[in-house]
Formats: C-alpha cells, sequence, structure tokens
C-alpha cells in the first residue's frame, strides 16, 4: 500500500511540472476532458490558439449574460473539483504537501504566479483614457475646421471651433478617469497579514508558522485563520473548528455562514454554499481552522467576477447615435463642400475666396453647439437632482434616465426600513402566548453584553402595547454572551418565590435563552403546553409542528428566534457558589416555550413611488441575495408583482435561451450571486433591448452597477459601490428616482430638439446654398455674412435646455431611434428648402431689373430669411401641437427668438450692415416674409401630421 501511495503520488508529479494556473491536470478537471485531453492540445496548440483567439473576438461582440464567461468556468470547475475530493488529495491539486512549501518554492512560484492581487487587468493610463476622449468624428470635424479657418485668417471662428473642442474632450475625459479607478479600490480588501505555515531544511524539514503580506501568498500555501481574518485566496478547508464565515461581499447577506473541514461537496450545491471552500474577500467571524490555498489573483473567484468592471458596458445608444451622425456629416460635408468650391473656382477662378466659402459652407453644416448644448442640458439636470438630495457623478446618467425602462432593485435598505419590528409571539403549536414575549423582554432587558436590532425590537414591542412585566422585581446573577456559534443569549434571573411552607425557596431562579431557532431547540429536552400549564418531552411530532408554523412564518417574510427557559431550584447559599464555566452543561435540559417573529417593514414611500414609476413606464425588478420568501413578502407589500419568480440556483441549471427566457418574465429574483446579477442586467440589456437602471449598496452588487446602463448607489454604501455608481443617493428613497427620470426625459427631450433642429435646418440651407449657387453664379452669401449668420443661429439654441417638454412626452422611457431620426430628418429638411428655393425665385422674378439682380440685395434678403428660416424652424420640431396655438416654448426660447430675429432684421440695416455688404431692404419683402413663415408652418405642419401617421402605421 505504501508503494502503491508513492507511485500515485510520483504519477501525479510527473504531470505537475507547472502551477495550477498551467498544470494539464487543472486544465482537464475545469475543461472536463478526457484522458486524451493533453495529446489533443499538443497536436493542435496552434489551432486551439487561433480559434481561442477569434473566441475572444466573438464574445466580446454581444455579451448577453445568458452564460458564464470562459473563465467563469474555469474557476466554477476547478473549485467543485476541490471541494469534491478528499482532503489528502487536495495536495497533489496544488503541488504541495501537508508540511506545507519550502521557502524556496514558494519564492519560485511567486515570481511565476506573481503577486497575489485579485485583478488581473491593466487599468488604462491618463493619456490613453486622453486619447479615447479626444477620438470622436465631431471633434476630428470640428479641428479640422478650425485649423482650415486659421489658415484662411477667420480666428475668431477657428478660436471658437477650438473652445467647444476643449469642453468636450474635458468633460468626457474626466468621467471615464473617475469610473476607471473604481476597480482598482478592489486591492484594498486583500491587503493584510496572514500566518502561513511553511517548512524548512534540507534533510530534516521543520514546520514553521510564519507571518507574509498577503500579496506574497502562493497556490499549495497551507494557512491558518483565527477571528477577524481575511482569506487571502479560495481556500480549501483542511481543519476546522466552530468556523463561521461572513460572505456578505460576495452574497449581500449579513447572517453568516458555517463551514466544515469534514465534508465532500458535489456538483448539486451552489458554488457560494460550499461548506469546505472558503473564498477570497470573505471574513472569519468566530471559529479557528487551517486550509489549502488552491486559487490566488486572478485565479479566485473574486477577481473572476469583479475582473469584468469596466469591460462590459454596453453601448450607449445616444452616443452610437451621435457618432452615426457624425459620420453622415462628414460624408455630406466632404461631397457638398468640395462640389461648392469647384463650381466657386471655375465661376471665379479664385481659389483662396472659393476654400474661405468652402469652410464656411462646412461650418454651416456642422452643428457647433452640440457639446455645449448636450453638457448644459446634462449640467442643468444633475442641479435639478442635486435639490432633490442627489449627487450625479455621470452627466450621461441624466439622459439615460430617461430612458430607463426597467429598474433593478436590491431589496434591503431600498423597499424596507432595513431594521426589524417584532410582529408576533407564539407558542409551539401557533397561538399567541404572552408567556413567550414575556421571558423574551426579560433577556433583552437584562442583557448587557451586547444589543442587538432585535432586542431592541422586543423592548420597543412590550413599551408600545402597554405591557407591564415590572423588570425591577428580577435580579441579574449572570450571563452568557451571544457568539456566532451557539447563535443564542441566555440570562440568569432570580426574583422572590411565592411558596410557602419549610421546604420552600426564598428565591426562585431561573435562565432565559433566545437566539437562533435550531440552536435553542438543540438544547431543550422539553416543550411547555402555555394554556395547560403542562411540560412534556420534547419528541419529534414537536418538532416537526414548529418547524412547520415557522416555515409558515418565513414564507410571510418573517424571521423567527427561539425562546426557552430552565428552572434552576437552588438556595441562595448554593447561588454564590454557581459556576458558569461550563456553558454546554448549563444550556442544557431547557423548555421550549416558543418563537418571537420580526419584520423589516417597506417603507411607507416605497409603494407610491414604484406606482409612479410603472406609471411612467418603468418596471421594477427586485435581484437579491436574500431568500425567496422575505423577497417576495416585501415585493407583495409594496405593490411588485410576484407570479414569475425565481431563484439564483434555478438560473444556473437553464440553458442560454431559457435563462433569457425566465429573466424576461420574473419580477423577483432571489438568492443570486454578484454573476448572477450581472448576467441578469447583461440579458436585459442586449436580449431584452431594455435601458437598464441598478439600485445597489453593497459591494456585491459591484458588477451589476457597472453593468447598468444607470447605476443608483447610496451614500452609506460600500466604497466600491459608490465610486462605480453614477449617481448617489444622499436619501434611500425611491421618490428621488421619479424625480431623475422626469428630469432625465427632459434632457433627453431637449438634446434631441436640438439635433433634429441643426441637421434639419444646417442640411437644409446648405442645400439651398448650392442651388442658389448653381443658379446665381454668385455667392449666395459671402464667408462672412455666412458665418455670421451661423454664429448668431447658433447662440439663439442655447436656451434649448431651458425649454419645457410636453406632458406626454415624459410619461413613457425614450430611446434613440435609428429609424424616427432620418425619417423625420427626410421628411422636414425639404420643406426647408422648399422655402429657400422660393424665396431665390421671389427675390429673383420680382426685384431684378433685365435679368439682372443685384449680389448685395440678394445677400441682404437671403441673410434675413435664411436667419429667421433657422430660429422659427425649432418650434416647429419642438412638439406634435400646432405652434404658437396650442403649444407655446417657455419664455426663454421665445425671448431668445424674439431677441436674435430682430438683430438679424436689424444688421442689414445698420452700419454694421455696410461694413458686411448688406443693403436696405423694401417693406414689401417683409410682407412676403410674413406670407412665407405662414406657409411654412402650415405645410411643415401638414407634412408632420402625415409623417406621425406613415411612422405609428408602419413603423
Amino acid at each position: 500500500m505504501g508503494s502503491f501511495k508513492f507511485f500515485r503520488f510520483l504519477s501525479f508529479r510527473t504531470q505537475f511540472d507547472f502551477l495550477p494556473g498551467s498544470n494539464p491536470v487543472r486544465e482537464d478537471l475545469v475543461k472536463g476532458g478526457s484522458s486524451n485531453t493533453n495529446h489533443r492540445h499538443r497536436n493542435g496548440s496552434f489551432l486551439n490558439s487561433v480559434f481561442g483567439f477569434l473566441r475572444r473576438f466573438k464574445s466580446r461582440a454581444k455579451i448577453d449574460g445568458g452564460s458564464k464567461t470562459e473563465e467563469e468556468e474555469k474557476v466554477y470547475s476547478w473549485l467543485y473539483a476541490l471541494a469534491r475530493t478528499e482532503r489528502s488529495l487536495a495536495f497533489e491539486y496544488v503541488q504541495s504537501t501537508e508540511r506545507g512549501l519550502s521557502f524556496t518554492e514558494a519564492e519560485r512560484r511567486l515570481k511565476e504566479n506573481g503577486p497575489n492581487i485579485p485583478l488581473e487587468y491593466t487599468f488604462p493610463s491618463s493619456w490613453h483614457l486622453l486619447w479615447n476622449a479626444f477620438f470622436h468624428p465631431f471633434n476630428i470635424i470640428l479641428i479640422v475646421l478650425s485649423a482650415l479657418s486659421y489658415i484662411t485668417s477667420d480666428n475668431p471662428n477657428g478660436c471658437i471651433m477650438l473652445v467647444l473642442v476643449f469642453i468636450s474632450v474635458s468633460l468626457r475625459f474626466y468621467q471615464e478617469y473617475s469610473s476607471s479607478k473604481a476597480a482598482m479600490q478592489l486591492s484594498e480588501y486583500v491587503r493584510c497579514p496572514v500566518k502561513v505555515q511553511r517548512c524548512a531544511g534540507r534533510v530534516v524539514q521543520t514546520e514553521l508558522i510564519v507571518q507574509v503580506d498577503q500579496r506574497d501568498v502562493v497556490p499549495g500555501d497551507i494557512v491558518i485563520f483565527e477571528p477577524g481574518d481575511l482569506f487571502p485566496g479560495d481556500v480549501r478547508l483542511l481543519t476546522s473548528k466552530h468556523l463561521v464565515v461572513s460572505q456578505s461581499s460576495l452574497t449581500g447577506e449579513s447572517w453568516p455562514t458555517e463551514k466544515t473541514a469534514d465534508v465532500r461537496e458535489d456538483r448539486s450545491t451552489p458554488l457560494l454554499e460550499l461548506k469546505n471552500i472558503c473564498f477570497m474577500g470573505t471574513n472569519v467571524v468566530s471559529g479557528i481552522g487551517t486550509g489549502l490555498v488552491v486559487s490566488t489573483g486572478s485565479k479566485t473567484y473574486i477577481s473572476t467576477i469583479f475582473s469584468t468592471i469596466g469591460k462590459h458596458k454596453p453601448a450607449d445608444s445616444f452616443e452610437k447615435g451621435i457618432r452615426q451622425i457624425s459620420y453622415v456629416l462628414v460624408g455630406v460635408m466632404l461631397v457638398v463642400v468640395t462640389i461648392m468650391i469647384l463650381v466657386e473656382y471655375f465661376t471665379f477662378y479664385d481659389l483662396s475666396e472659393s476654400t474661405l466659402f468652402g469652410i464656411s459652407v462646412a461650418c454651416a453644416l456642422t452643428p457647433q453647439m452640440l457639446p455645449l448644448i448636450i453638457n448644459t442640458s446634462l449640467a442643468k439636470g444633475a442641479l435639478a437632482m442635486a435639490r432633490e438630495r442627489c449627487i450625479v457623478k455621470s452627466l450621461s446618467a441624466i439622459r439615460d434616465m430617461g430612458c430607463m425602462d426597467i429598474l433593478c432593485i436590491d431589496k434591503t435598505g431600498t423597499l424596507t426600513m432595513n431594521r426589524a419590528i417584532m410582529v408576533n409571539h407564539l407558542d409551539s403549536w401557533g397561538a399567541p402566548r404572552e408567556k413567550v414575549l414575556h421571558f423574551a423582554f426579560l433577556n433583552s432587558y437584562f442583557k448587557t453584553d451586547q444589543k442587538y436590532p432585535l432586542d431592541d425590537a422586543i423592548l420597543a414591542y412590550v413599551y408600545t402595547n402597554g405591557y407591564r412585566f415590572q423588570p425591577s422585581k428580577w435580579r441579574k446573577i449572570d450571563e452568557i454572551p451571544f457568539d456566532f456559534i451557539r447563535r443564542r443569549v441566555s440570562v440568569i434571573l432570580e426574583t422572590e418565590s411565592n411558596l410557602e411552607g419549610r421546604y420552600s425557596q426564598r428565591f426562585h431562579r431561573l435562565m432565559i435563552t433566545k437566539g437562533a431557532l435550531e440552536e435553542v431547540m438543540k438544547v431543550c429536552s422539553h416543550v411547555e403546553h402555555v394554556d395547560r400549564g403542562e411540560i412534556t418531552a420534547f419528541s419529534a411530532e414537536h418538532h416537526h409542528r414548529i418547524i412547520n408554523v415557522v416555515e409558515e412564518l418565513s414564507n410571510e417574510g418573517l424571521r423567527v428566534i427561539g425562546v426557552a427557559i430552565k428552572n434552576l431550584q437552588q438556595t441562595l447559599q448554593e447561588s454564590s457558589e454557581q459556576n458558569m464555566e461550563n456553558e454546554d452543561v448549563v444550556e442544557s435540559d431547557m423548555v421550549f416555550l416558543g418563537v418571537i417573529a420580526f419584520f423589516d417593514p417597506p417603507k411607507d414611500s416605497a409603494k407610491q413611488a414604484l406606482w409612479q414609476l410603472a406609471e411612467k413606464g418603468v418596471k421594477a425588478k427586485v435581484l437579491t441575495g436574500d431568500s425567496l420568501s422575505l423577497a417576495i413578502k416585501i415585493c407583495q407589500e409594496v405593490g411588485i408583482r410576484t407570479i414569475h419568480v425565481t431563484t439564483g440556483p434555478e438560473l444556473e441549471q437553464l440553458t442560454q435561451d431559457d435563462f433569457h427566457e425566465r429573466v424576461k418574465k420574473a419580477t423577483v429574483l432571489a438568492r443570486l450571486t454578484p454573476s448572477q446579477k450581472l448576467r441578469v442586467v447583461q440579458s436585459l440589456q442586449t436580449v431584452g433591448d431594455h435601458v437598464v437602471g441598478f439600485l445597489g449598496d453593497g459591494i456585491n452588487d459591484s458588477l451589476a452597477l457597472d453593468a447598468a446602463n444607470v447605476g443608483i448607489s447610496v451614500d452609506s454604501a460600500a466604497s466600491v459601490a459608490k465610486d462605480l455608481a453614477d449617481i448617489i443617493l444622499l436619501e434611500k428613497d425611491l421618490n428621488v428616482l421619479v424625480a431623475g427620470v422626469e428630469k432625465g426625459r427632459l434632457t433627453f427631450g431637449n438634446t434631441m430638439k436640438y439635433i433634429k433642429l441643426s441637421v434639419i435646418a444646417n442640411l437644409g440651407s446648405v442645400l439651398s446654398l448650392f442651388i442658389a449657387t448653381l443658379v446665381l453664379r454668385f455667392e449666395p452669401l459671402t464667408p462672412m455674412q455666412l458665418l455670421v449668420q451661423n454664429f448668431l443661429y447658433s447662440v439663439g439654441q442655447i436656451v434649448i435646455p431651458w425649454d419645457k417638454m410636453e406632458e406626454d412626452y415624459v410619461k413613457i422611457p425614450q430611446k434613440w431611434s435609428t429609424k424616427r431620426l432620418p425619417m423625420f430628418i427626410l421628411w422636414n429638411s425639404p420643406v426647408c428648402t422648399l422655402c429657400d428655393v422660393a424665396t431665390i425665385l421671389f427675390v429673383w422674378f420680382y426685384y431684378s431689373s433685365g435679368n439682372k439682380l443685384s449680389s448685395t440685395f440678394f445677400r441682404s434678403a437671403y441673410f434675413i430669411e435664411g436667419l429667421l428660416m433657422q430660429t422659427l424652424i425649432y418650434h416647429l420640431i419642438r412638439t406634435e401641437k400646432i405652434p404658437f396655438i396650442t403649444e407655446v416654448a417657455s419664455w426663454p426660447v421665445v425671448a431668445s427668438t424674439v431677441l436674435i430675429s430682430a438683430i438679424g432684421i436689424a444688421i442689414p440695416f445698420s452700419i454694421l450692415g455696410d461694413f458686411m455688404g448688406f443693403t436696405d431692404l423694401p417693406l414689401s419683402y417683409f410682407g412676403f416674409l410674413v406670407v412665407l413663415f405662414i406657409g411654412y408652418f402650415t405645410v411643415g405642419q401638414v407634412v408632420k401630421r402625415i409623417y406621425i401617421m406613415v411612422y405609428k402605421k408602419w413603423f
């Protein structure tokens, strides 16, 4: 047998030539391969590398969340393999021994694997972020035009465009740089000293306990841990004694979980519920033990899930739309400007003047104020939300809130008050009994070690309901404090006895215990029939009945603790000799009284806020790590439908298509891990085509916060969660989000108004300039006149962020439509061009003399008509109603329209007009303009109505 073990060990050693990150046995385990895996790997390494490289590109094309990533699958398989194996074989998997690693081997592995840092993610440099912020088609257009303006001595226009580029690049760089720092803070959770067992000596090896930095821990190390310690990597337990671990950083559940080394798990157990595996980033609450480090650095579970931060952000449809418009404008600009320069040159043979005119046309075609309008709208929305006690970190989140149609919520502290309220006190048969409450009250009243929220809830219940239990008649003798091993607290009280007689005792002594139901029942051997005053043996029937009562309470979303008592009949002289050292003996042979039920009530504002969000087209889904029964109860209280519910373990068993279908229907998803929350959000975004908001405050919510279109957290949240969030609520109140949705839709709507206005007006005016150039054989406007017109028009649009939206618009989520916007432009741009052509024909036929038209007169007329057209068109496209009659813009917009129009009309009659080459215009021309714009608004309204009918019917 000895030789067999020896050769078996050698056979493993021959395969473990590399560390766990690259050894063939591990690869076989995580990939589920057969004995031929290594052979196939050697023969097809090049093909595997090529296909692996291509798969990475393919996987990035669409992250729908329906399945685990390749890295997640490897980590899951590796940890399950170690959880299923015996402790003795675990050493062979990681090439270690029961004595630990030697210092030389540990140093070699550290050099090969690198420092034990949970994220194998290279954060982008400041220069890289700055380049990404700069390299945008719209910025390139402005920079090229600015350079050409400087070349042609048009310095003011060139300076304006450079300032606009600077503002746009600076804002985007700041946002990207701030968000990139969030993942870096994860390393703070694992920087601590660790006790490690290692061996030293060449001939006789001696086991040594040394303290090393967490960054120096390697796979194969044996770690020793005690209460308060963080696990430096994923660990397979070797020994454990009363070990209780907090996994709140991964699950979000505040209640710790028990771990033990003396168990072999199977694949059906959810990963985070494995009893013999502890995960990096979790910490020991109580108990001691030793463990074998099986994964470190980027191979750990926490690294796998958190390494997705910053990588899986969905493409912003708005930004994509802006980029597409930029490409279209570049294409149109290149074609139109080139033709106009050529026409100008072959007409006047003046290359300098032709180039300057072409640059002026390009400037007119470019929506120069777009960055300023967008950022002003977003900043205005951010200031409005600041008044609602919100901190907006990412300005684009304001716009995305207007598009948001699904809000995912982590239940605790958001829908609920995050505090316990006592609701019932029941005996073993489920009937309300005052005696159960009486002794639970005495326990909470006299315990001094540490007051928990449940104690405060019991005391508050007694005081507010008028019970008079007279604690002054009792005297505390001793206390056995709460710990996470026993999960109960006991107090010994004494009161004067009412019994009389020779053998009666003067004092009556009692021990009262309350705590976790299972732990309380474990120390009970009797149960009391409170109504009959009888005490009987604690039988299996009693146990089964109590469990049924508790299950019913749990299904109602209630948390339950048990209450038990024990009579300690002693004389006063013996009381001083009472020994509390043996807790197991004292807390035994107790009488079970009943249970106390608690509830974390929903906030009064939650139901109203969710109803208002639903009215605005925002559906709520609850994504929580808590139990399903508790989540359902809370959702029912606040009005969230619970017809379709599911849990994390159930989702793990589904195929990719079934996963997407389940996520689509479910409104309550409970017992979710951080990676499952991420996959749910990604599924809603990609497969469901939703704009998703996520509200969470824990480390376990970080992945979903980062992936969501709008990440929302609270001021009391974990630092990582706040860093990844786009919006931070200073109060846990959903009504703030209702206001945020309204502000977001207002911001989105005003931004879309400017985009429609700029594209329609610019395309229409440039097309008119092109037609006029071909017909008139002279420049319709000089470069200076064209730039002044464009400047006045642009200044007039600065007030657009202060415009209002129609009530119907803010009632539904808004999205960038790749079909609606181009159709809207194609339908409305020709109307603008038609009015410009009508002006050209009217001036040509009405004011020409002998088929000759004064270029000065035409430019004066065309300047005023073009400026008024571009100014007034906004009022037509901003609403589906009749402008100036059934719908009027806000007073800043109206004032701006009047002011810019007045300045434009006055310029030809002023000294500035003489300098710019204008002349006075007759009154008849202004009469024509009145008729023209009445006709424009009439035709435009008809075209708009037809467009709306066609779009609604066919699209």
